[in-house]
């Protein structure tokens, strides 16, 4: 058996006091495409942001490709570079150019030239369906074309994985589609793919596996989308409890 792309194991967290993650582990192999839902505060940001280690965790072990996150050797800002992360609120940088949000990254981090760089960031912008916008500023793009910039900028780096952290909720609602659209492109060609969100008809669409996880940091299920969304019966209670606010809208 190959190695997992992602590997969780036995991960915890504290905020001081308070644990946010309680013995979270979780295997994802590549071109899974698994989505993390649950209620809020219960810990799917934070898990997300462990596995490209802009959260420190205080227990555990998280292997990415192989590497060991947690092992203080471990070249940090180079694993990031391969780990690719979009982020709820887009996170450009404001006072540069599409092209220029697309380039800067690839030259400072993994040492491609100008050319180069813009090359691969235009093909991916492209790829997102936004070509036309290219030397506009973020401030003059509608949110839901921001985030494609941002996921046009993070597969500029040739990442082995995305990391998605709830994509679409900062975005007013007929801007949704454009985004998980883009995201569902990505996992028809083979990303491994870990998704926070709500949106329960991507995970019906695209997920090979969803996450629940409660309040306290727990992982309550971990299981096919089929079984998930098909087999209410199997679930915790709490799972059920979930779906069936979420499903009745």
């Amino acid at each position: 058996m190959s190695q997992p792309m992602i590997e969780i194991k036995e991960v915890s967290k504290w905020y001081g006091p308070v644990q946010v993650l309680n013995h979270c582990s979780v295997s994802i192999n590549k071109g899974d495409v698994v989505v993390v839902c649950g209620p809020s505060g219960s810990g799917k940001s934070t898990l997300i942001k462990t596995v490209n280690a802009l959260e420190p965790f205080q227990q555990g072990e998280i292997f990415v490709d192989g590497v060991p996150l947690h092992d203080p050797k471990t070249n940090l800002p180079k694993l990031r570079s391969r780990v690719g992360m979009v982020f709820q609120h887009f996170e450009l940088f404001p006072h540069l150019s599409v092209t220029e949000n697309l380039t800067i990254a690839q030259v400072k981090v993994l040492g491609r030239s100008v050319d180069e760089a813009k090359a691969r960031g235009l093909k991916m912008l492209d790829r997102v369906g936004l070509m036309a916008h290219k030397d506009k500023f973020p401030g003059q793009l509608s949110g839901g074309q921001q985030q494609r910039v941002a996921i046009a900028r993070a597969l500029s780096m040739d990442p082995i994985v995305m990391l998605f952290d709830e994509p679409t909720s900062a975005l007013d609602p007929e801007m949704v589609g454009e985004v998980l659209d883009v995201m569902v492109n990505l996992a028809k060609e083979g990303m491994t793919m870990m998704v926070v969100t709500h949106e329960m008809g991507f995970a019906r669409k695209v997920a090979s596996r969803v996450i629940f996880i409660d309040v306290g940091g727990r992982i309550l299920e971990d299981c096919s989308k089929d079984e998930f969304f098909g087999n209410l019966e199997a679930r915790q209670p709490r799972t059920k409890d979930f779906l069936n606010k979420i499903l009745a809208h």
